[in-house]
């Protein structure tokens, strides 16, 4: 497989304590979606000082005989979905997937879930309560993120509307999971507020034309024209 879940416990309590700073995504505030006990201990302070503390609040978690199964679950379900999944990635994009390497799924116990797309040390997080169409999901996200900033097609977009802008226009491009992939995984990728209104016109033009160079060209227009909120 070209992904692997991992349970680390040192990197979900950095992902929590990350988590807890201010974590405003799009739109979204993570840090409501995680408990006031866990925020008292890490919000503003660094991670070596309440690691400890941290550590405490998650024990119950990370102790946990269930983990490994979890971990197990979400590799066989990859397994039966993955081929396809670059099939069609690579189909719609008119890309191929480039990196070569593992590409490490690390679980967590928050739902901040970041990726990392550097070719040499690519990785992402899941979390580790939802259910599998929820992994399964996550992951097609992830590895869309992944796969467009290491296509061809990042540098020609960054450098026609910046870095900011393109990262705004990758994530409301995963409405195109819920058009082309939906029925690997189920579930819908709802994206984040300040997308909404790009993903609409993203899915009335892919209905239309389902050409992904002409798709973005539209969506670049769209952008200079309505910016994002």
């Amino acid at each position: 497989m070209k992904i692997e879940f991992f349970f680390d416990k040192e990197r979900d309590l950095k992902n929590i304590w990350r988590t807890c700073q201010k974590s405003d995504s799009y739109g979204y505030d993570f840090t409501k979606t995680v408990s006031k006990s866990i925020l008292e201990v890490c919000q503003g302070k660094e991670f070596g000082k309440c690691k400890s503390d941290l550590k405490k609040q998650v024990v119950w978690v990370h102790k946990s005989p269930l983990i490994e199964d979890i971990v197990k679950l979400r590799n066989s379900s990859w397994s039966k979905i993955e081929k396809e999944y670059f099939k069609r990635l690579e189909r719609i994009t008119k890309h191929k997937f480039s990196l070569k390497k593992l590409i490490p799924v690390f679980m967590t116990s928050v739902q901040k879930c970041p990726y990392n797309a550097d070719p040499k040390t690519a990785s992402f997080y899941v979390n580790i309560f939802g259910n599998s169409f929820g992994a399964m999901q996550t992951c097609g996200h992830e590895l869309m993120h992944i796969h467009l900033h290491n296509s061809p097609w990042w540098p020609s977009t960054e450098k026609e509307i910046g870095y900011e802008k393109t990262n705004n226009l990758k994530e409301a491009l995963t409405e195109l999971l819920n058009l082309e992939f939906r029925d690997l995984w189920v579930v819908k990728d709802v994206g984040y507020p300040n997308h909404q209104e790009l993903r609409i016109y993203i899915h009335k033009q892919w209905l239309k034309d389902k050409n992904f160079k002409r798709l973005t060209t539209k969506c670049i227009k769209w952008i200079k024209k309505n910016g994002i909120k």
